[in-house]
This record gives structure tokens, sequence and C-alpha cells, in this order.
């Protein structure tokens, strides 16, 4: 959350939206080259095989991946079903993608990112950041936090499944 380790001053004033925002970014270093590990992260097939929360992906509009690319996704997030649908608003090939949710209790917006440490090593950057609407707005400290660790588990899963794969 963006008012992490920042003290109030004296009657200073806490705006309500800032409390609401969810931002939250992981990374890791995957020991694989930059095209292996963004061609996979961009393909909306695998995501149910390295998101610990998404149960299943399906494609609402023409393959490949495009800008305007919708896709479906079911997942399971603290104990409650949910269905949403992604739209790619950017994409940068090797290098950025963008997607966002409009619907829901819970807008957000998913990035990746990818850079080449090496030839054979790259850093993925995983960020989602959104603003929960209602009585969502409560659990906005909770979210963060468990999206936090589902990220990591996330990060950890797409790597052991890129390192373990030849070629």
């Amino acid at each position: 959350m963006k008012l992490q380790n920042r003290q109030l001053k004296k009657n200073e004033a806490i705006d309500i939206q800032d409390i609401t925002m969810v931002d939250v970014q992981t990374e890791i270093l995957i020991n694989k080259p930059l095209d292996k590990v963004a061609e996979y992260a961009v393909n909306p097939d695998n995501a149910p095989k390295w998101y610990v929360n998404i149960k299943s992906a399906e494609w609402q509009t023409s393959k490949p991946l495009q800008l305007g690319s919708k896709i479906d996704f079911r997942a399971k997030f603290l104990g409650r079903e949910l269905a949403y649908t992604y739209e790619i608003v950017e994409l940068i090939p090797h290098s950025k993608l963008v997607m966002r949710t409009a619907e829901g209790p819970f807008p957000m917006e998913t990035t990746y990112t990818w850079s080449a440490v090496s030839e054979s090593s790259t850093k993925m950057t995983l960020r989602n950041t959104g603003k929960p609407a209602g009585f969502s707005k409560v659990f906005a400290p909770i979210m963060a936090f468990m999206m936090r660790k589902a990220n990591n588990k996330d990060l950890k899963a797409i790597k052991m499944i890129l390192e373990q794969k030849t070629g």
C-alpha cells in the first residue's frame, strides 16, 4: 500500500483514496533468456499453470494476443470465486504487458515487465494496482498483503516451470 513506512505529521489528514488504493509489486530472477520468459508469461493459456489463484482462462477475442484482446479469467481469492475479463491495453513484445478490468467490486490493472539481466537470465516484475469499491474498501490492506503473498507464489511457480523446461 502506498502509505507503508510513512509516518503522519501532527494534525496531518489522511486521504481515504490513498488508503483504499492497492499497489503491489513483486519481482523475481528467472534463469532463462528474456524472450522465453516473456513469450510464456504473456500467453493467457499458460496463466492457470503458474498463477496460484487462476483456475481458467478463456479467450473472448481471437488469438494471437494483441492490443484490445479480451480474456475471461476464473479465479479463487480470499475464499471467493471470481470471474472477470481483462483487456490488453499495452503490449510491448519482450518488454511490457498491461491488462485491465473495470467491472466488479475490485477493478484491477496488472502489469508484467521483463528485463534481461544476462543472455540467460531475466528479471520479471509483476504489479497489481486497483481501487476496491464499496465494502471491499475496508479490506484493502488485507487484500494488498494477500496479493503480495499470492504474487510471490506465482513468480516462484513461473520460475520453476521455465527453469525446468529445456530449450
